[in-house]
């Protein structure tokens, strides 16, 4: 179980770091953001980035510096004077509304931001993240920090059974089954919300986007299939899959 922790609280802070590194929390947005993991072997529990810290940048966050909170958000363990960060009820209440969530990652993305309050329902315009924007992403209609066990329902039920939901002028918020899924996501969801809104400016709001059958069908790409990689693959010992995470994950981690 210790080892365990320690793999999560690891994983953790890696992805917080990774946020920055991203370009999702950096200048005065440097401390603006948290990840968290559900651990494994207790799924009532999870860990995420807390507060108190001398030095409160997700740049600077170790393993060490993670908080363990329960499913009610109240702190379990963590460093001395550490408390659950502000917004711990959107990780909680999206835990216990889904079982199949094991990663949340709340941040404050420039241009996701931006066409939130611009009311512009982001469409799919690029390969990257298509499946993040291939149905409109709700909104939670409040400029604040999400408090109340009420407000986190709230963003919990917004999600449903999706993968993003938008703050107002506040923020976005992605879950998955990893913290790689969950921070990738939000690297690719911030993406599309940028050539969202470079197309606004160009063209104005009924910009074209990628037709919904078009960008959907990206998802059932399956290149290894083909009778070409169906030959190659047998002498292949090791089988990666195209992702950023393995490089900023390496990266990142550099001084943990």
């Amino acid at each position: 179980m210790a080892d365990e922790l320690d793999e999560v609280k690891s994983e953790v802070a890696a992805g917080n770091r990774a946020l920055t590194e991203l370009g999702l929390a950096a200048g005065v947005r440097a401390s603006l953001g948290h990840v968290s993991m559900r651990v494994p072997s207790d799924p009532g529990r999870f860990v995420v980035k807390g507060r108190g810290y001398r030095i409160d940048v997700l740049q600077r966050m170790r393993p060490e510096d993670m908080v363990t909170c329960d499913l009610d958000g109240n702190w379990v363990d963590g460093p001395p004077d550490s408390l659950q960060c502000n917004e711990i009820k959107i990780h909680s209440c999206i835990y216990k509304a889904r079982p199949d969530v094991h990663s949340v990652v709340h941040v404050h993305p420039d241009y996701a931001v931006l066409m939130s309050v611009l009311g512009q329902t982001l469409k799919p315009m690029a390969q990257e993240g298509v499946q993040m924007v291939l149905h409109p992403i709700p909104v939670f209609p409040h400029t604040k920090i999400i408090e109340s066990e009420e407000e986190g329902r709230e963003v919990a039920r917004l999600l449903g059974n999706g993968r993003a939901v938008l703050l107002l002028g506040h923020g976005a918020v992605t879950a998955g089954v990893s913290v790689e899924e969950s921070v990738i996501g939000m690297a690719q969801l911030e993406h599309q919300a940028r050539l969202n809104y470079l197309a606004v400016c160009a063209m104005g709001p009924d910009h074209p986007s990628i037709p919904h059958e078009v960008a959907e069908a990206v998802l059932h790409i399956t290149p290894l299939k083909q009778p070409h990689f169906q030959a190659r693959l047998p002498h292949i010992k090791r089988q990666t899959r195209a992702s950023i995470w393995p490089y900023y994950r390496e990266l990142v981690s550099r001084d943990m």
